[in-house]
């Protein structure tokens, strides 16, 4: 029986992939398998991962014709997955030795939905922890109680998929999948629908994964309209949670997250082309003014005056006719 399945997309990350795969097979196990999904690569990674299906025990190589993005080329790996739990890793990131192994140990002695663990961010050569906002550890929780308070960074902004361990019977429910096609954010309606659907959770001090940052080719470094996805992503989070049982005491946190996402991207206009700046205001006006307006009363009196000030302005904007995310 398979114990765990790794998915791991790749697209385009020549330079890193073998970094990822040594650390991989540093990790390998009988019971484990690797399934490492080739998004349509065009440089010289198809070629890495035909190796690794020869070389790295329980790796199988799937290739996707046309590229999807992250979200569709996880979803590719879960519909492969046979383990019985499961976990996710980027092809540019990479892991400590045996970090799997005392993952898997971790959750099986806690014995819940999913676990949640603190990663290393490396920026070129510099290196820092970032953790989980959870304080309670190695303690089992509720994630529906995880999601608030409103105005404090709570266990669903931190989203990354990669930093934990989730059990097959999530997969089963519908729960791990992405939204097909998300460029970007596609982490964030996932993270909001584990919290208000998985019924148990727990957060352990477990260092293993190395998260690189500012890798060139990245969506996060690169102000393409691709960017513009965060846009769906949210209006997804918001549609959600507003049909949710508790949605009145859950919609503040959702609004003001998207609030401050979109204070994020009109603080950093500069770094979008022109074109792609003139639509992220334009479909950032008119997603505030698809909000519940209460409740976005409510976010914006709650934030700082630079970031109210700035979406109190986008908000009187004028949305072009017909413009849509």
């Amino acid at each position: 029986m398979v114990k765990l399945s790794v998915i791991v997309p790749f697209y385009n990350v020549q330079q890193y992939a073998p970094d990822t795969l040594r650390s991989l097979q540093s990790n390998a196990r009988e019971d484990f398998e690797f399934i490492l999904v080739d998004d349509c690569s065009r440089d010289g990674t198809p070629e890495i991962l035909a190796r690794a299906e020869r070389e790295l025990p329980g790796a199988v190589v799937v290739r996707h014709e046309q590229n999807g993005g992250l979200a569709t080329a996880r979803n590719t790996g879960i519909d492969r997955a046979r383990g019985q739990y499961v976990t996710f890793l980027d092809g540019d990131d990479w892991l400590a030795p045996g970090y799997y192994p005392r993952l898997l140990a971790a959750i099986e002695e806690l014995g819940c939905d999913f676990l949640r663990t603190d990663h290393v961010q490396c920026t070129a050569r510099a290196r820092s922890v970032h953790r989980v906002p959870v304080g309670r550890r190695n303690t089992v929780l509720s994630p529906r109680e995880a999601i608030l308070p409103a105005d404090r960074s709570t266990s669903v902004d931190y989203a990354y998929a990669w930093a934990g361990i989730y059990h097959r019977r999530l997969l089963d429910k519908g729960l791990l999948r992405f939204t097909d096609g998300l460029r970007t954010a596609e982490d964030r309606p996932w993270i909001w629908k584990l919290h208000r659907e998985a019924e148990s959770f727990a957060v352990v001090n477990l260092l293993g994964v190395f998260y690189r940052r500012g890798v060139a080719s990245s969506l996060t470094q690169i102000g393409d309209v691709r960017q513009l996805d965060f846009i769906r992503a949210f209006d997804q989070v918001i549609a959600e949670t507003a049909a949710d049982r508790e949605a009145d005491v859950l919609l503040p946190k959702a609004v003001r997250t998207y609030c401050a996402i979109i204070s994020h991207h009109l603080g950093s206009i500069e770094r979008f082309e022109p074109a792609v700046a003139k639509k992220l205001k334009s479909l950032s006006a008119a997603a505030l003014r698809r909000m519940p307006q209460d409740v976005l009363d409510q976010a914006l009196d709650s934030m700082d005056l630079q970031r109210s000030t700035r979406l109190r302005r986008l908000r009187r904007r004028p949305a072009p006719t017909g413009a849509a995310a």
